[in-house]
């Protein structure tokens, strides 16, 4: 597939940028810095080198000219290396450091606070439908997800296809974040089951038989790798009685796919149905992480069972989103969100459907999801337009 445009916006000075393998880190850094001095750490012969000598980054970057920009990727493969990038920021504030990851825990455990006020925190998502334009299909991206290194490849299925078995070799294996791999790979298995629902930690302990504290561990390691996050209920002024625990979500919906057995006791729709749901999460997600003004994602339960899947709240707005996979409205579909605006009228509440007509009833917009999809940008408002 051709090169996309990202939504992803260079800072202007030093900064992290982390997100999941395959989201495209590195192709972005070559491309807005082509003449930057680049350290690959996933390169081997680069990763001893630096890992046996880190202060060796200073004698490199002295060398080069000043302002050159220096990219290095993978950096919590050697976090020691951040002490000497923080050294070299404050010998030469004009010399600017761009540090990927795909994943935070190694670098919390070792002094990323060093940077904290030198560096900022960017994060790379999968594709957003509006970065891939014409090119983007609502039915593919539910099925395939929208994670570049999949796109991208001549056989995207068997890539998508061996992505979990990738992170358990080099990141879990490698980094030695479990002691039983394959009890984690029970867990990643299990917890494909809780994707778009409620978090329930000891329904997925007894599934994978292990103590509970080990799939709270297990579960930050996912949060660590940025393969999964949760997301918090919405509480403000509430009105109702609310649940307490968040939803969870794998990262892109076609890793969510490879991960969920099924077979034919398994609904089609109800899968599908899980991963429309995550392919709305993820973008949203992506729009609150490029967006300049700041807001957070929630969703909205209460302990009655009313759900609507996404709440975006900050300074600039107040939305709420609830998600169907049905090409037809019914009266049941908005029962949800109308008692949402009834609870919160600032709100402006949206249906998203699989039809293909926006439609208005009961003064609830109803509109195509892949419509939505496709006109959500993070310089715009998310119902701007609609």
């Amino acid at each position: 597939m051709e090169v996309c445009d990202r939504f992803l916006q260079d800072p202007g000075q030093s900064f992290f940028l982390f997100g999941p393998r395959g989201t495209g880190k590195s192709t972005w850094t070559r491309r807005t810095f082509p003449d930057a001095l680049r350290v690959d750490l996933l390169d081997l012969a680069t990763y001893r080198t630096y890992q046996s000598r880190p202060e060796q980054l200073a004698e490199v970057v002295r060398g080069q000219p000043r302002k050159q920009s220096v990219v290095i990727d993978e950096i919590q493969k050697v976090p020691e290396l951040l002490s000497t990038v923080h050294l070299l920021i404050e010998e030469d504030r004009s010399r600017r450091f761009v540090l990927t990851g795909s994943s935070a825990r190694k670098l919390r455990r070792t002094g990323v606070n060093l940077l904290a006020g030198r560096a900022l925190l960017r994060t790379a998502h999968p594709f957003m439908a509006a970065e891939l334009g014409k090119s983007f299909r609502l039915a593919d991206a539910v099925r395939r997800g929208l994670l570049p290194l999949v796109l991208a490849a001549p056989d995207p299925d068997e890539v998508l296809g061996s992505y979990a078995a990738l992170y358990l070799r080099e990141e879990v294996l490698a980094e030695g974040l479990v002691r039983n791999l394959g009890a984690f790979a029970r867990f990643l298995e299990a917890v494909s089951f809780s994707h778009a629902c409620v978090l329930n930690v000891s329904n997925v302990a007894r599934e994978c038989q292990v103590e509970r504290k080990v799939v709270e561990g297990y579960v930050a390691i996912l949060e660590d790798l940025l393969l999964g996050y949760r997301v918090p209920v919405f509480t403000k002024r509430a009105k109702r009685a609310v649940a307490v625990h968040p939803k969870f979500y794998l990262f892109d919906a076609g890793v969510f796919r490879s991960l969920r057995p099924s077979g034919p006791l398994d609904r089609p729709g109800e899968i599908d149905g899980a991963a429309l749901e995550g392919l709305v999460a993820q973008h949203l997600k992506a729009w609150t992480a490029y967006r300049t003004g700041r807001a957070e994602l929630y969703f909205s339960r209460t302990i009655r069972g009313l759900e609507v899947d996404f709440v975006v709240y900050g300074p600039e707005g107040f939305w709420a989103f609830e998600v169907k996979n049905t090409r037809r409205v019914r009266p049941e579909d908005l029962r949800a969100i109308r008692a949402f605006r009834a609870d919160y009228p600032e709100a402006q509440c949206v249906l998203l459907y699989r039809g293909q007509d926006r439609l208005r009833i009961d003064d609830i917009l109803c509109v195509p999801c892949e419509e939505f999809l496709r006109g959500l940008h993070p310089g715009k408002l998310p119902t701007a337009g609609l």
